[in-house]
């Protein structure tokens, strides 16, 4: 059993507490908002009532925060993490930030005498839930070995990606290949139909075909052939318009930090910026399939 400390409980955050209380683990919950850490309470988390009283016996301190700001601020600002955890803990971000940011977060908590690793996740609300997801981590040999037993109650697939920042690197180029497929995959579907193919015959040929991805076999956005995809709930979330675009807009910015030249990336964000622009964020991804047919 290990004491960890889990800060952030929102959709990610809180199926991620549940299965470490599940795994036996002695977790001490924090969050803003008191419905969400009264919800952990009852999944059988401790309830903290500051960062300061979730961290101070923990050996592993695991986050899931909105922006790298957010990640910096709660970490080593003011009354944070650095000040209050034990000497020696891990401090675990499963957020998804800037790979400037996760690096700049090791360097500050490597200074401090703590390990860190950058551990964000792929596989959406239900396979928090399920304890399912599948982790890119981003750290030295030493944080990964501290981590994995913690990420394994967590997720299926575990991967070890290299230096600081590393998992985040990860996490945006699969991202942007996701937004980037998921557009495609809605096209598809939309050209097969006006040419006068039903969904289901279209998914039955591409799905066994060269075209299949895992936008249309997992999670198809034609209602219909997977019955468990957003398509099927009126485009509920899922994976919001407004989190792929963020997700995009980091890929544009590491792009051009590495000088990558990503096309297909910009388009996609162009895309999806429209959409949350006309007030469509709170849209599941695969919503552009219904914007493509005129239902927006």
């Amino acid at each position: 059993m290990t004491k960890i400390a889990f800060i952030g409980l929102g959709n990610m955050g809180s199926g991620m507490c549940a299965n470490l209380c599940k795994a036996g683990h002695e977790v001490r919950a924090f969050d803003l908002n008191a419905d969400a850490v009264k919800s952990a309470v009852e999944k059988g988390a401790a309830a903290a009532a500051s960062v300061a009283d979730a961290v101070a016996e923990a050996e592993i301190i695991v986050s899931m925060l909105p922006a790298g700001k957010h990640v910096l601020s709660v970490y080593f600002g003011e009354g944070g993490v650095a000040a209050h955890a034990s000497k020696g803990a891990l401090f675990l971000d499963c957020s998804t930030i800037a790979v400037e940011d996760a690096r700049e977060a090791a360097r500050q908590a490597e200074a401090a005498g703590f390990l860190m690793a950058d551990a964000p996740v792929s596989g959406g609300t239900a396979a928090a839930d399920a304890g399912t997801l599948t982790f890119m981590v981003g750290g030295s040999d030493a944080a990964f070995a501290k981590a994995q037993p913690v990420l394994d109650a967590m997720g299926a697939n575990i991967f070890h990606a290299g230096g600081s920042g590393n998992g985040q690197a990860a996490k945006i180029a699969n991202n942007m290949l996701l937004g980037i497929s998921m557009i495609g995959t809605c096209e598809a579907f939309n050209l097969a139909e006006k040419l006068g193919l039903d969904a289901q015959t279209f998914f039955d040929i591409s799905s066994v075909s060269s075209g299949q991805c895992w936008s249309m076999t997992k999670y198809c956005p034609a209602p219909g052939p997977v019955p468990t995809a957003p398509s099927n709930r009126d485009y509920v979330p899922g994976f919001a318009v407004a989190m792929m675009l963020k997700d995009l807009r980091l890929a544009a910015e590491a792009a051009g930090s590495a000088g990558a030249r990503t096309d297909l990336g910009e388009m996609a964000r162009r895309i999806y910026e429209d959409l949350d622009q006309r007030g469509f964020g709170g849209l599941d991804f695969s919503g552009v399939m219904k914007d493509l047919k005129g239902g927006l």
